[in-house]
């Protein structure tokens, strides 16, 4: 079931079930209340990556308070999406507009990875899970992806779950059209790997290279940006083997 994109949805941490109602948090209140001029008894839709999508009613108690009741459920909670998408971090604007694009093209968990050449770093994971929860209330996404600490490159590798293959975009790959390569793949549990500006190094690139659980695929004739990378990857993704199919 599609979201319902009028209304405005707002994630919570709070249990949702019919009439269990509960307060809004001071952030939660100025933006209802002040900026949105939300007024007693209006509805939004909520959700807390549990419970599904309720709609549910504002309640003024007193001037300074706010209540959310939920009313309805909307939407059932769906299965989280298992795409995991692992990524060398970028600048803090860049990285950002990364991870919201993850969320919305149906990353299920987001892995900062350190690479030789990487330019950015994770200062804050709360800023990441942040922008994980505005995207997932912008796109009505009800899981919300979970967002793990950095790992260097070669410590992610030497524990890599078996079972799960990691796809590799690879610059320097002979061929220029990923689709027959997605085609050829059987498992359905699947990593994206996408390394930072500069590229992965030779040493990586043949680690990866060697490894029977790592798959390398094109992104087409141009050099991408690392951003674009990471959204042209899940796009095609997702149509070949994914869920868009």
């Amino acid at each position: 079931m599609r979201a319902n994109h009028r209304m405005q949805r707002l994630f919570v941490t709070a249990d949702l079930a019919a009439g269990a109602a509960f307060e809004a948090t001071k952030e939660q209140f100025h933006y209802l209340s002040n900026v949105l001029r939300m007024e007693d008894g209006a509805s939004v839709l909520v959700f807390n990556g549990r419970d599904g999508e309720w709609r549910a009613e504002l309640g003024y108690p007193t001037r300074k308070r706010l209540l959310l009741n939920p009313i309805e459920e909307t939407r059932p909670q769906p299965e989280p999406a298992d795409l995991h998408y692992l990524f060398a971090p970028l600048k803090a604007g860049r990285l950002d507009y990364l991870v919201q694009k993850a969320v919305e093209m149906g990353a299920g968990l987001l892995q900062p990875v350190m690479t030789q050449h990487v330019q950015g770093r994770i200062a804050n994971l709360d800023r990441l899970a942040a922008n994980v929860v505005e995207a997932a209330e912008q796109c009505g996404i009800l899981a919300i992806p979970e967002v793990a600490a950095p790992r260097r490159l070669e410590d992610l590798l030497a524990a890599w779950p078996r079972d799960r293959r990691i796809l590799f975009c690879d610059e320097g790959h002979a061929g220029q059209n990923p689709l027959p390569v997605l085609a050829a793949i059987g498992e359905k549990k699947l990593a994206l790997l996408v390394g930072p500006e500069g590229g992965f190094s030779d040493d990586e690139r043949r680690t990866l290279r060697s490894l029977d659980f790592v798959t390398p695929i094109p992104l087409g004739p141009r050099i991408l940006r690392a951003d674009t990378a990471a959204v042209a990857a899940m796009a095609v993704i997702q149509a070949a083997i994914g869920d868009w199919r």
